[in-house]
């Protein structure tokens, strides 16, 4: 796997016009929390989804991008439709906006996620299927799925995002919001997801970024697994992802207005995730059954570790600040130096 990129000299290739549009939206990107930058205090640190909002806006972020079960008994999936429109006019009160995420694609999940969503008045929802079977039914089934949005959500008030979520691959993904063919339907671009598909980075943005609206920003480890790739998740910037490499790929999706309408900053420091497709396997493989994602407490005293994550959380908007700011400002010096030689003697 190629990770060894010179983000620089992508910067210096763009046309004029490009660089300047490019360090504008570095200067603007919509950041989003993420409640899994905070997942073990949502679990065992009585952590709550208001607690999160008061961490975004603290912080000058964008919004909230929260699972319906974080926060354990204080979740959204706990909440009355009263406590629902509670939060979200604390939210509005904070000036965020929300986005809704799910850990399934069956419509029974699916259905009371769209409606908790709506409740909240938010404005997007993120799913992922987590099926047993065969790669063909579980796209197969992802697309019947998705296609009950439409009685889910008649008004189209959702913006649905699809992520790759460590089992299916790029073309498989495109090829369901292809399928189903809703305007309201697009892809989320996790950052180290496609790894544990046996895809690399880059080559992933490349086959997704017609569909990408939505992307979860963090770093990982790459490590081998039974031949195929794995991934530990690590601080922002101390792992092996080209992270100033992928953002300027997608600062630069969309034309008149940018594609990218939020980056979640989703740091998962220690969180494992194993391989999950081979180079070498059948057309047709099996994916077994397998939970929703969670992060191992691990051996560390509870305090400290709860300590230590959010320490990380406030770490990785100032670490994503500066790499927007180093995208920015590389796309300005070299306008500047280019104008500089264009009008030397």
């Amino acid at each position: 796997m190629i990770l060894d990129l010179d983000w620089r000299s992508r910067i210096e290739s763009l046309p004029p016009e490009f660089r300047g549009r490019l360090a504008e939206r570095a200067e603007t990107a919509p950041l989003f929390a993420h409640a899994y930058a905070f997942h073990l205090n949502l679990r065992f640190g009585g952590m709550t989804p208001l607690d999160l909002a008061a961490f975004a806006h603290g912080e000058g972020l964008r919004g909230i991008k929260i699972h319906v079960s974080d926060g354990e008994h204080a979740s959204l999936e706990a909440m009355s439709h009263a406590e629902l429109r509670a939060f979200a006019e604390q939210a509005r009160e904070l000036g965020l906006e929300i986005h809704v995420e799910t850990s399934t694609t069956a419509p029974e999940g699916l259905s009371d996620a769209v409606q908790r969503a709506l409740a909240l008045n938010a404005t997007s929802l993120r799913c992922y299927p987590l099926y047993e079977g065969r790669v063909s039914e579980i796209v197969a089934w992802t697309i019947d799925d998705l296609r009950r949005l439409r009685q889910f959500d008649p008004a189209g008030r959702l913006r649905v995002t699809l992520e790759q979520h460590e089992d299916l691959t790029s073309d498989e993904l495109v090829r369901i919001v292809q399928e189903v063919a809703s305007p309201n339907l697009s892809l989320l671009f996790d950052f180290a997801n496609m790894i544990n598909a046996h895809e690399s980075p880059l080559a992933a943005l490349g086959r997704q970024a017609a569909h990408i609206t939505d992307v979860h920003i963090k770093d990982c480890m790459i490590q081998p697994d039974r031949g195929g790739w794995a991934h530990l998740a690590c601080a922002t910037g101390q792992g092996e992802l080209p992270i100033h490499a992928m953002l300027i790929e997608l600062l630069l999706l969309g034309e008149a207005k940018p594609q990218i309408l939020a980056f979640g900053l989703e740091e998962e420091e220690g969180y494992f995730a194993p391989a999950l497709r081979w180079p070498l396997q059948e057309a047709d493989p099996f994916i077994a059954a397998r939970t929703p994602s969670f992060t191992d407490l691990g051996p560390s005293n509870l305090a400290q570790r709860l300590r230590q994550e959010s320490v990380a959380a406030h770490a990785q908007v100032r670490t994503v600040r500066s790499i927007l700011e180093d995208i920015a400002t590389e796309a300005l010096n070299h306008e500047d130096r280019r104008n500089v030689r264009t009008h030397l003697p």
